[in-house]
This record gives C-alpha cells, structure tokens and sequence, in this order.
C-alpha cells in the first residue's frame, strides 16, 4: 500500500493505492515549499492528512508530486515534513514529473501542465531532459488559470472588454477595483486568486474580446514554451484543469503550431497508479 501526492497551489489530492487500485482519495489545502515554510507543511500534514489515514496502517512509501519541488532543498523540505509523522520511504518530485511519468509512462513525448500554472518538458520516456522555465505567473505562466485571470482583471479594469461583461464581472465576484488590489499586491497567494476568475472566461467564450484573449494565451504557451523543443513529430500531451475544460480550443491552437495532441487529463493520479504499480 501507498499514497500518492498530487499537490497544487490550491489543494493536494492523496490517493490510498493498493495493488494497483485506489482505495481511497483524501483532500488538503495545497503544499507549495515554494511558498509555505517547514512548519506550515507540518501542520497541514498533521492536522488535515494523518487523522484521516490512521485506519490504514500498511503504508510503506509515499510519492508526492507537487508545484514548487523542482529543487533539492524544497524537496527536502517536503520530505522531512512527511517522514516526521510518516515514518516510510518518501520520494518527492515535481508537478513536472508526475505528469511526464502520468502522460507518457515510459514513452517519449512532451508533457504540459495547464492548471494554476502552466510548465511544460520534453520526456524521453525515463527522464525529463529539457524544460523551458515556466518562471511563474509575473514573468511567464503562459495559457495558465492565474495568468488568464491576470489578463481579464487588466482588461475589466483598463476598460477593454464590453461594459456588459465588465458589469457581469463585477456582479459575479463581488469585487470592486480596490479589493482585486488587495488581494493580487498584498495578500498571500495572488496566482490562486488570479485562476479562481479564469472560469468567468470559459462561461463567455463566445464572446469575440474572451475567446480572443484566452486564444492568444494558449498561442502564447505554444510560442515561447512548446516550440522551442523542436519536436513536431512527437506528441503533446497535456494534464491540469486548464487543459481539460478548453481542450477543444487546445487542439485548434495546436494544430496551429503543427502539433498533434495526444492525452490530455484533468488529473496526474491514475497514470501515477499506473506508473508506480508496475515498478
């Protein structure tokens, strides 16, 4: 028996697998060493994990995947974290990984993530062996939740959408100029807050300003991210909410750039069953 970690900026998913079955799947907030201190990932680990698996006392390793464990000292972070209430095997790695080792198993390809965040590698089939940095949700973050939420308030607040959909923004959220402010400069985690208003764009993509905006994003994460890979000839698969609820305008954008899509899922966790069942 063991958990698999799939963790996010907004929450982390805990699979309970046994053979190669999920018995059972637990939620937390999200576990980002990025962002999150030692004693903060303690907690969260204490207080909203170990109470709901002490009826499974036959846990032998944990795999946890995560935004933010793409470097040893945040990986170890993580792990001393675990084993402090889970003494078993922990081996940490990136939201990258899982979805190479989830997308293409032990075949190569290029694996994307479009969620909060947006990341992407070239995978061949063992390791990944070139990525172009995301470099978060200021710099880069191409196609994600957060800058396509990012890209929305500018536009709600620079006048450049409709007044009719600038006045449903408003009504939906219930934000005004000064709160989206707020949390966007002052308080913590602004990337969540960016990609809980993204949905507001899939409700109207009809609308010529939002499919127009969320077009030339996704064009944006093919351009500056996926291209530089050089590989038309091998698939582009994609996992994250982001990727799951506009896939249709995916495969357009992507044809666009002479790629094929490939897989594309909402979530990393059955293919990491799979993957690690079979090891």
């Amino acid at each position: 028996m063991f958990l698999i970690a799939d963790g996010g900026s907004t929450k982390t998913d805990w699979s309970i697998v046994s053979g190669n079955q999920e018995i059972d799947r637990i939620k937390t907030r999200g576990i980002n060493p990025f962002f999150q201190t030692e004693e903060d990932i303690s907690a969260e680990i204490r207080d909203n994990l170990v109470p709901k698996i002490k009826k499974y006392d036959s846990i032998e390793a944990v795999y946890f995947y995560g935004a933010g464990c793409a470097f040893p000292e945040k990986n170890e972070i993580l792990r001393r974290s675990i084993t402090h209430y889970l003494p078993v095997s922990v081996e940490v790695g990136s939201d990258l990984l899982a979805a190479a080792r989830a997308l293409c198993g032990n075949s190569p390809g290029i694996a994307c993530i479009l969620g909060t965040g947006s990341n992407s590698c070239l995978y061949d089939g063992k390791d990944i062996i070139k990525n172009i940095s995301p470099l978060g949700f200021i710099l880069g973050d191409e196609g994600s939740g957060a800058v396509l939420g990012k890209l929305l308030v500018g536009d709600v607040l620079k006048n450049q959408l409709p007044v009719a959909l600038q006045k449903a923004f408003f009504a939906e959220f219930g934000l005004t100029p000064a709160v989206i402010m707020e949390k966007v400069y002052k308080q913590p985690f602004p990337n969540r807050f960016l990609a809980s208003l993204s949905p507001f764009l899939l409700r109207h993509i009809e609308e010529p300003s939002i499919h127009d905006l969320v077009s030339n994003s996704f064009r944006a994460f093919f351009a500056r991210n996926v291209m530089q890979y050089g590989c038309l000839d091998h698939p582009v698969h994609l996992i994250g909410s982001i990727a799951w609820y506009y896939q249709d305008l995916l495969k357009e954008i992507a044809c666009e750039f002479g790629f094929r899509l490939g897989t594309i899922a909402q979530s990393p966790v059955q293919g990491l069953i799979r993957y690690h069942s079979v090891l």
